[in-house]
């Protein structure tokens, strides 16, 4: 039971997996200038090894990532994207059992990432009217995460402007899980993501950090804070190698206000405080 509730199940191609727990997702960013891990798994040889660590460290799933998303990031090409990715998923696919999961904007990178060996699509642009991207995950099966931004990576912060934060973040997704089930997507086969960091200043962070409950009501959430730059600002640490403590913290607040899926780069430390929380939950007579 979670929260009460029959557990649900993600559906990504041929594989169900359950969210009776959160489920830890690691991070693999195959980019030069991700705002992080920028440059430290740009070889495909380097990123594999890094996924099969996270896996050794207790990921249930990796998601893989060619072009950085941050603020200014300078844009990629599809083409450029897809010779990051697909060799790094080919060979992940090969050599762990872990669903993986594709970071991307682009239908054309989605589709050879499945083809790859992917079975989730985390589109981080927004979905609604994506037409391209939604044919990707209907003719494939694939899972898909649909999150909330404005504008584009380069542009996105100029948009970082609301009346009511919750609210507008909540409409947005609606729409896009209205548009994926006319789409012929399931609503088993989508989670949704309040895009924290992407076109949202601290204030507005926290406010949909807060709302995590009120936003599962909708679906499945999943929630990457890991490392942002409003932990920094709450915590006066410029520099994101350490902000390990504000990211597990925000780790285990989503976890407790029932998000289904924890995007992280330090999957060992999150695995553990989550174990820890859910073992205190359980001690009290109260489960998530």
């Amino acid at each position: 039971m979670v929260n009460g509730q029959e557990a649900r199940v993600w559906r990504c191609g041929k594989r169900q997996l359950a969210l009776d727990r959160p489920l830890v997702m690691g991070v693999v960013n195959v980019t030069p200038d991700s705002f992080y891990d920028g440059g430290r798994c740009f070889d495909a040889a380097q990123a594999v090894a890094h996924g099969l660590r996270l896996e050794a460290d207790g990921a249930d799933l990796l998601d893989i990532g060619g072009e950085s998303t941050r603020p200014g990031a300078a844009e990629v090409s599809a083409e450029e994207e897809a010779r990051r990715v697909v060799p790094v998923i080919r060979a992940l696919a090969a050599r762990t059992a872990l669903p993986l999961s594709v970071d991307t904007r682009r239908p054309a990178v989605a589709r050879a990432a499945v083809e790859a060996g992917a079975c989730v699509v985390n589109d981080v642009m927004p979905f609604a009217g994506d037409a391209a991207m939604a044919a990707v995950v209907r003719e494939t099966g694939a899972g898909l995460v649909v999150m909330h931004m404005r504008g584009t990576p380069q542009t996105m912060m100029l948009e970082a402007a609301y009346g009511d934060v919750v609210g507008e973040v909540e409409a947005a997704l609606r729409e896009a899980l209205e548009y994926a089930e006319a789409q012929g997507i399931g609503r088993d086969r989508v989670l949704i993501d309040p895009g924290v960091g992407f076109a949202k200043l601290t204030a507005h962070n926290l406010a949909v950090l807060a709302a995590v409950s009120r936003l599962a009501r909708l679906g499945p959430v999943l929630v990457g804070a890991s490392r942002k730059r409003f932990i920094g600002e709450l915590c006066q640490e410029p520099e994101p190698e350490k902000r390990l403590g504000g990211s597990v913290a925000a780790a285990v607040w989503c976890a407790l206000q029932g998000a289904s899926v924890i995007r992280v780069h330090d999957v060992r430390e999150t695995r553990q405080a989550l174990r820890v929380s859910r073992a205190l939950q359980e001690a009290g007579g109260l489960h998530v």
